[in-house]
């Protein structure tokens, strides 16, 4: 970060900093000298904590849910951040490998997922998402059937759970988004790293360690 750009003044969790006017709010959040927790969150840091803040903008009253990492800071702007809560909803336990065939898939999907066809409509998930993403049209085309295109609905879902928070049935729309990605892929596509690496074991450019901790070549016997 260049630290000669210029200075916006904003307001982190009810603390006046200065940041650079480039900078995101995460990283505005690391140079007023806040630490990021250890193993959750970019930066070096780890993996994606999908780091969710409310936002109101100078001169707005609104306030909007957004992504540190994705949205630069402005003056005057007010953040808070929001904890990882896990909302009270109906936990769903399935095993993809157990769907065999594609015809199976809309009926499972409501086995899994009993409450999605209870969609009042009210546009709360579309509104709390900080992707922009057309949540409740993804459920309802989930619901329909129509699985490839709700796929692709949920395809730029980080699952920061802002959706499943503010449904009032309970769906839990990026838990079913993330099932109707899981089990396309499982029915028919195959990644494509996973494909090269595979051409490449059969090529004998890369060898496998069968004996290795955790191995479960096949035809081993499962812990």
């Amino acid at each position: 970060m260049n630290m000669t750009d210029a200075m916006v003044r904003l307001t982190v969790e009810g603390r006046s900093i200065a940041a650079p006017a480039a900078s995101s709010i995460l990283q505005a959040y690391v140079h007023a000298g806040q630490t990021l927790v250890a193993r959750v969150g970019c930066m070096g840091q780890g993996v994606c904590g999908s780091c969710r803040v409310m936002v109101r903008r100078a001169g707005q009253p609104e306030v909007k849910t957004e992504l540190a990492c994705e949205t630069v800071v402005e003056e005057g702007m007010q953040v808070a951040f929001i904890d990882y809560l896990s909302p009270s909803i109906q936990q769903h336990f399935y095993r993809i490998e157990d769907i065999a065939d594609s015809w199976q898939a809309p009926r499972k999907l409501l086995e899994f997922f009993p409450e999605a066809p209870h969609c009042r409509h009210c546009g709360g998930c579309d509104s709390a998402c900080p992707k922009g993403l057309d949540v409740q049209r993804g459920v309802n085309l989930a619901v329909e059937g129509e699985l490839a295109a709700a796929g692709e609905v949920f395809d730029e879902c980080v699952m920061c759970n802002l959706c499943t928070l503010a449904c009032p049935e309970h769906i839990g729309p990026n838990h079913l988004g993330l099932f109707v990605r899981r089990m396309i892929a499982n029915l028919s596509l195959r990644p494509a790293d996973l494909m090269r690496r595979l051409e490449q074991i059969e090529r004998g450019e890369l060898s496998v360690d069968l004996n290795a901790p955790g191995a479960q070549p096949p035809g081993s016997a499962k812990p």
